[in-house]
């Protein structure tokens, strides 16, 4: 895994969960949680496993502990869709980290009222530009900034020996954009072909390795 990647000379460090961290910012940027997704699932009849819930909370956890940041930023679709059990349980994984600013940059599954997140002292906004740097949900190019965005949950085709095929997430980096992956369980992948010049980083369980 790279231990740090330059992009117009602020220092990013890739995670295996799918965060990424902003070294100059002291922030992390998180894509597309979908928190609430297995207990939807669930609800309408789907088998998917009880425990695949608080996953999502110990990778939460487990990518905090690696970067300590001061800020978190939720780049779009944090919640899946309405309210359900699993607010609750993001409620209390707030409170353990109230000493840390939260921002999300609202998606299309975001639809929960404001009023909810501004009681837990979230920040919404719809994006947020920080010097020659533009945080949105969907991809978004705009002359004079370089773009991080998730939406897309990205993903890449690995040809292994023989007809072998390995589908991967990843963060994919193009002249003036980072697509973040999907940081949530049961997301999805979209696949995507690099062109040349683009960059493909691929995550694995325990590390993420540059693929192009």
């Amino acid at each position: 895994m790279p231990d740090s990647y330059k992009i117009l000379n602020n220092t990013f460090s890739f995670h295996p969960c799918g965060g990424l961290y902003w070294q100059e910012t002291d922030m992390l940027l998180i894509a597309d949680v979908h928190l609430g997704k297995v207990s939807h699932f669930r609800k309408h009849g789907s088998a998917v496993p009880q425990k695949a819930i608080q996953k999502n909370f110990d990778r939460l956890d487990a990518i905090i502990k690696q970067f300590d940041p001061a800020v978190i930023t939720f780049m779009g679709d944090l919640f899946h869709s309405s309210l359900n059990s699993e607010w609750h349980l993001f409620e209390t994984w707030v409170a353990k980290h109230q000493n840390r600013k939260m921002v999300l940059i609202a998606g299309n599954h975001d639809i929960i009222s404001p009023l909810k997140y501004e009681t837990l002292k979230i920040h919404i906004s719809d994006e947020w530009a920080i010097g020659t740097f533009l945080l949105t949900h969907h991809p978004e190019t705009r002359a004079g900034f370089f773009n991080f965005c998730g939406h897309i949950h990205p993903g890449v085709r690995l040809q292994g020996l023989g007809r072998q095929v390995l589908k991967l997430p990843c963060y994919f980096k193009t002249a003036d954009q980072m697509i973040l992956p999907a940081f949530g369980e049961f997301t999805g992948l979209y696949m995507l072909t690099p062109e040349a010049t683009d960059e493909v980083f691929a995550l694995t369980k325990d590390e993420v390795i540059k693929v192009n």
